[in-house]
């Protein structure tokens, strides 16, 4: 019987193997070229501003996704795409529609993706990569005929992710933020508003996140999705480009001359908006990362560098992000920052907005003891959504998905790291520290005379007791429970606090 299980164990840790070893090409990013539309822009910057990088914020979803596809229109030589999430949703049909026309027209498409949340898309990424100016690669694999058995035969490796995102064309433009590829990342959602942030650079800076996408690219966890042997007809990506351009034609008037149409391409086109001039700085981990120990300092390059700026703070310090779990240190950092006098306001997601419940098991043990300490706590509230977007959607919950820290007035960070044990620890991530006063300045400005209209203050009353606060002009409200939660979810709160899971939170 034992022979029999181990035989058994081992036939299973067999299927759930990666093809490491399959063949592949080492590949780089080619140089901006000024023959192209976007090199010549991107290089007239530099002339002008020499290092300084030229940014564009990308809040709205018709605009993240509109400058995605417009600079798909425009890109004639390189496309490199990283993304932890791509769906098979209208967002997803879009970007790959525009990354097939791209290919049609020459241009070299290279699309990293990691493996654990795009479940079912080995078809078309196979179809897609027939191609022979796209190549695909997925990152650190699960495997295919018992895919999340992986999980039971080797966790060490699965657990770890790529959660690392950018987007960028012709090695002259790049979109690096928080968004994934799918229709909620863009507003395009009937029921939840994902409250998102990006920005879209150019500069010498293009360059850094080129070849932060070569480390990925190049590394032995990017496995070719030709490895998994998926069967498709030799005609299906003819049919399939019948297919999309069907679609994208059909979206002329719809979904894509909608993007294209977004106010903030209009008003570049017009001359209305100029891009904010600043020093921008790429710091990425590296695939290293992933099969480091967990909590290597050498290998969690980006935290490291996030700390030691928030330890400089001297007068401010906000952190926008939808999951917050600081854990013994972070907690510890944010009480030594008060404790010199710096005010810290964090920005995340109430229980009733967030999309991850056991998350806010962990956030909520910390809430008390840093309101203690003299933070301030804004939760978004749920209920908060526009009435409608720019989509023409009327969503009924909104739910915060931006990671942004702004220090003294004066730094900006934007990227792919949530405050939690998973972002810290775990996976890998990436992010722009952009030093700008009047940058820093304006994004302080916009985002605190935005709070009341969409958080609760969260505080503790004469008795030390939690009270929610929504305060927006003669609008007033004070509960003490989690605001609009239900008791379900409260209920799943103090189960989740009981299990020893915040590690991987």
């Amino acid at each position: 019987m034992r022979a029999l299980l181990c035989t058994a164990l081992l036939t299973l840790a067999a299927c759930a193997s990666a093809p490491f070893d399959y063949p592949k090409t080492e590949s780089h990013a080619v140089p901006p070229d000024s023959t192209t539309a976007m090199g010549e822009a991107a290089l007239a910057w530099q002339e002008e501003h020499g290092d300084k990088a030229g940014l564009l914020g990308l809040s709205s979803g018709v605009d993240a996704l509109g400058a995605r596809l417009r600079m798909l229109e425009l890109a004639q030589n390189t496309v490199d795409a990283q993304y932890f999430i791509l769906k098979k949703d209208r967002a997803g049909q879009l970007f790959s529609g525009g990354l097939l026309a791209a290919a049609d027209r020459g241009v070299k498409v290279r699309l990293l993706i990691d493996d654990i949340f795009s479940p079912g898309v080995d078809e078309a990424f196979t179809i897609l990569s027939s191609h022979p100016n796209i190549e695909i690669r997925i990152f650190n694999p699960l495997s295919r005929s018992l895919r999340f058995s992986s999980y039971l035969t080797d966790f060490a490796r699965i657990n770890r992710r790529m959660h690392n995102k950018s987007f960028t064309v012709d090695n002259s433009f790049s979109i690096v933020g928080g968004r994934n590829i799918g229709e909620e990342y863009f507003e395009l959602k009937q029921d939840v508003q994902f409250d998102d942030y990006e920005v879209m650079v150019m500069g010498a800076v293009v360059e850094d996140i080129s070849a932060g996408f070569d480390a990925f690219w190049n590394s032995q966890l990017s496995v070719p999705i030709e490895a998994f042997q998926t069967r498709v007809d030799p005609e299906t990506l003819a049919e399939w480009r019948v297919l999309v351009n069907k679609t994208l034609q059909g979206q002329r008037t719809g979904l894509y001359a909608t993007a294209l149409n977004s106010r903030l391409l209009e008003d570049l086109r017009s001359g209305k908006l100029r891009p904010v001039v600043a020093d921008t700085t790429l710091y990425t981990d590296t695939p290293e990362k992933i099969s480091a120990a967990m909590g290597d300092s050498e290998q969690a390059i980006l935290v490291s560098e996030l700390a030691r700026r928030l330890r400089a703070a001297t007068d401010q310090v906000i952190v926008v992000t939808p999951y917050y779990v600081p854990q013994k240190l972070g907690a510890e950092v944010m009480e030594e920052l008060l404790g010199k006098g710096v005010r810290v306001i964090v920005v995340t997601n109430s229980l009733a907005s967030t999309n991850h419940v056991p998350v806010h098991s962990g956030y909520a043990r910390y809430r008390r003891r840093l309101l203690l300490a003299g933070a301030e706590f804004y939760e978004i509230r749920a209920d908060s959504a526009i009435a409608e977007n720019d989509w023409g959607n009327t969503p009924e919950k909104k739910t915060l998905h931006s990671k942004a820290t702004v220090i003294d007035r004066q730094t900006i960070f934007i990227g792919s790291l949530n405050f939690d044990p998973r972002s810290i620890y775990i996976n890998t991530e990436m992010g722009l520290f952009v030093d700008s006063h009047e940058a820093g300045g304006t994004f302080t400005d916009e985002l605190l005379r935005n709070l009341p209209a969409a958080t609760w203050k969260v505080d503790l009353d004469e008795r030390n007791k939690l009270r929610w606060t929504y305060d927006n002009g003669a609008d007033r409200e004070v509960v003490y429970k989690e605001p609009g939660a239900s008791w379900w979810r409260r209920f799943q709160v103090g189960f989740y606090r009981l299990l020893p899971i915040e590690s991987q939170l």
